[in-house]
């Protein structure tokens, strides 16, 4: 399976799906068709973590006072599910290799895996 998650909005998202070519993968736009329970723990098996997954530089995550809350991997898995901003984007997976976030060292790793270094 190929599929991109990812948020239209984002500027960031769109720059990374403009440095990839995409004709090969599912795109879902997370807020308008947003992750199921199934999805989220298809990309948790693929990680380990829901925690890996979740966004800490949402707006919504210092508005709700989570920052000083210990929480769960339940707790990371329910937040995602309640709001999309929580999940870190864009998660892009090839297979069974899963690449989430836009860091520099994990565009390069996706770039390098799917055989784009020289882009």
């Amino acid at each position: 399976m190929k599929k991109i998650y990812f948020l239209k909005t984002c500027d960031t998202c769109r720059r990374i799906l403009k440095e990839i070519p995409t004709e090969n993968f599912i795109l879902q736009e997370i807020k308008t068709e947003p992750i199921t329970v199934k999805q989220l723990e298809e990309m948790q098996d693929l990680t380990n973590s829901y925690e890996s997954l979740f966004s800490k530089r949402s707006k919504k995550y210092a508005a709700m006072g989570l920052k000083s809350q210990e929480l769960s991997e339940l707790d990371y898995k329910q937040l995602i599910l309640e709001e999309y901003t929580f999940l870190k984007r864009p998660v892009i997976i090839v297979e069974d290799n899963i690449f989430i976030g836009n860091a520099k060292k994990t565009v390069d790793a996706l770039k390098e895996f799917l055989n784009l270094s020289s882009v």
